[in-house]
């Protein structure tokens, strides 16, 4: 019998995960790829049911709850060529020791784009309604039917809708909102390309401007040190009255202290899936503002919408097999601008 030439592979994730990311349709196309040994699956490369596979593992296929893959880790593994995240960020897990290595990383992430955007496009619909804040003042408003007035000017059409980061994400906000009628799409990136972006229907403008002019100002930048805080107090003193504040992205974003005073008044509207600290305070004031609305950071994929990040980590994994340029691939350099 002909020996099998597959790479050797190990999963590495939470326990959760794996559940729900690698069903059997999934495992059965992840082993017609590459070996898996009599442990298929692990959520810790100190686990001593794995000690003595590792020296042999060429592949990693990797997602929420891998270690760093530091230089101590790295060294028991001598013949790891690559790593398929199936899950966000790879920020976590990679260190310079395995980027020294030469080992290659690929991403799933692109899928998680996906649940983001359409997430980010049904709220920005339903807050030019004024739907989710006038929900909160049915609270006040017991018995009556006449409030509707009270958040300002309700409807789609004529919107000015500013989009802060032409990410993966960003970019497929942009696509969605060409179906609403009417709309003005402005964006703020210094790294995007004014044809591109004008190309997708879109205005590329600087920060101030846009964040000046967005009735409704959609954060989608990454999680950097020079993004931290980007919306502050002066930001959110420019936008308009009545103006709404969405953020699917990462909370450190925004200045809380700020938002917490500019939300006092009633004057804008902010919608959190993500905070800084995340899980807020209990005793944070944006808990108690009607013009706040929070949700436990769901725009992402959850459930079985996390098997689009699988997916999309098996093709990776298919290519680099084949000796194909892959879709996903990471480079230590995109780190610098990407989250």
């Amino acid at each position: 019998m002909a020996e099998d030439s597959r790479p050797k592979a190990l999963l590495v994730m939470d326990r959760g995960t794996f559940e729900a990311q690698f069903d059997e349709q999934r495992v059965e196309r992840l082993t017609s790829l590459v070996q898996v040994g009599a442990t298929l699956w692990t959520d810790s490369l100190e686990d001593p049911t794995v000690a003595g596979l590792l020296a042999q593992i060429d592949i990693l296929v990797t997602s929420w709850g891998v270690p760093q893959l530091n230089a101590a880790r790295l060294a028991r593994m001598p013949k790891l060529a690559a790593v398929f995240h199936c899950a966000g960020t790879v920020r976590p897990f990679v260190s310079e020791a395995l980027w020294d290595r030469g080992i290659v990383v690929s991403n799933g992430a692109d899928a998680n784009a996906i649940p983001v955007a359409e997430f980010t496009y049904a709220t920005i619909i339903l807050a030019s309604k004024r739907a989710q804040v006038l929900a909160n003042d049915a609270r006040t408003f017991r018995g009556e039917n006449s409030y509707g007035h009270l958040r300002g000017e309700v409807g789609n059409i004529g919107r000015t809708i500013g989009v802060v980061g032409y990410s993966r994400i960003g970019r497929r906000v942009v696509d969605l909102l060409q179906q609403l009628q009417d709309v003005r799409v402005i964006v703020a990136d210094p790294y995007a390309d004014p044809l591109e972006v004008a190309a997708a229907g879109a205005t590329l403008l600087p920060l101030h401007e846009v964040v000046a002019q967005a009735d409704i100002l959609s954060l989608h930048a990454p999680e950097l040190p020079s993004t931290r805080h980007m919306i502050g107090a002066q930001e959110l003193l420019a936008m308009p009255n009545n103006a709404t504040l969405i953020n699917t992205a990462r909370g450190s974003l925004v200045d809380t202290a700020a938002l917490e005073e500019a939300c006092r008044d009633g004057r804008i509207t902010a919608i959190l899936d993500v905070t800084d600290p995340e899980p807020l305070p209990a005793d944070s004031i944006l808990y108690e503002l009607p013009n706040v609305i929070l949700t436990p950071h769901i725009a992402g994929s959850l459930g079985t919408e996390t098997r689009r990040m699988s997916d999309m980590a098996l093709d990776d994994l298919e290519r680099f097999i084949n000796r194909e340029p892959l879709g996903a691939q990471v480079r230590s350099a995109d780190l610098g601008l990407s989250a």
